[in-house]
């Protein structure tokens, strides 16, 4: 082993024997945006060995506030955002694994997705998605680290089944979603606080040690925290960790395939079979009637009919400049078929 973690072997919880458990370590990201690339670069910065990022998006200039990975170029090139944060990280360490998926997380990819893990870090920015991830973790037993982050307002909440309430079980007792990043905004201040207690608990975790099951909150800008000891929160007729769980969420038919991104003005749609694009065919196809084309290895940018329209080798496109998914669809149609 080299120096490079000497600070931090010595810290006693965490030794030389600790650093040989972070290195043979599988961490899965969910989401590589604020609190994604905050946990994945202090992961990395830490050792362990192998970190999956997978992601749906691409980098925008908004971004760069609080998404601490990427540069103004990766804005400009619309690089998805796990292959920015792939391209930083492996500038940061270059003897860990570190893979990148352009996909969207879902029944069918979930279980594959998670399979092998030793957590998985949950950055996600909608409930469907966490609830998704949360049916998979707890049926193949795998820890699962919720944080979440608004405005000044951060929680963050360690799911071990078998041990935890799941967050199932919890997501009524939680803030509700009416408002979002992009409609009342964040600061960088309250992602770097959640994304430490995230990583601080994957430490625990991958070192052998134990977290409290404790539902952490904070707003950073009010000066103002809560702990809540959920364990009363535990419903044995949950039907993702009750008694005869039917982990609903694995089920693809059960989610949406065309989801309006909350405060975005923006569309996702997602075929309902799997299926590959050729970019580079269908770049040649529209050539004559779209503008302002960016086209690179993993994804088409273009604009269509005054709408940006950006298309990945999966089938998904996002539409944005509209919030009516019977529009997205047509435009979609127009041009895929």
């Amino acid at each position: 082993m080299t120096d490079r973690y000497s600070r931090q072997t010595l810290f006693s919880p965490i030794c030389k024997q600790g650093q040989e458990k972070l290195a043979t370590a599988k961490v899965l990201i969910v989401g590589a945006g604020a609190l994604g690339t905050a946990s994945a670069e202090m992961l990395a910065r830490a050792g362990v060995g192998k970190i999956t990022i997978v992601d749906r998006d691409y980098v925008e200039v908004s971004n760069l506030q609080r998404q601490q990975m990427f540069t103004e170029e990766d804005a400009r090139n619309k690089l998805p955002k796990a292959v920015a944060a792939q391209n930083r990280i492996q500038t940061v360490n270059s003897e860990i694994e570190v893979t990148s998926l352009i996909a969207d997380v879902n029944g069918l990819n979930i279980e594959e997705l998670v399979t092998g893990c030793s957590l998985i870090i949950d950055a996600v920015d909608n409930f469907e998605t966490r609830l998704i991830v949360n049916d998979a973790a707890v049926k193949h037993q795998i820890p699962y680290l919720i944080g979440a982050i608004v405005a000044s307002y951060g929680l963050t909440f360690p799911i071990i089944p078998g041990s935890t309430p799941c967050f199932h079980c919890i997501i009524d007792t939680l803030p509700s979603q009416n408002v979002t990043c992009d409609t009342v905004g964040v600061i960088g201040p309250i992602v770097q606080l959640v994304a430490a207690y995230q990583v601080t608990s994957a430490l625990k975790l991958l070192t052998g040690h134990p977290v409290s099951n404790v539902l952490k909150s904070f707003d950073i800008w009010q000066e103002e925290k809560a702990e809540i000891s959920v364990d009363t929160l535990k419903n044995d007729n949950c039907p993702t960790c009750g008694s005869q769980p039917t982990y609903p969420y694995l089920s693809f038919e059960n989610q949406t395939k065309t989801e309006v991104l909350c405060g975005r003005n923006t569309v996702q749609l997602r075929p309902g079979i799997t299926r590959s694009l050729s970019l580079e065919q269908l770049a040649e196809s529209i050539k004559d009637q779209a503008r302002e084309m960016v086209l690179n290895p993993y994804l088409l940018s273009c604009s269509f009919e005054n709408h940006r329209i950006v298309f990945f080798k999966d089938g998904r496109a996002l539409v944005h400049g509209t919030s009516e998914a019977q529009v997205a669809r047509s435009l979609y149609n127009k041009i895929i078929g």
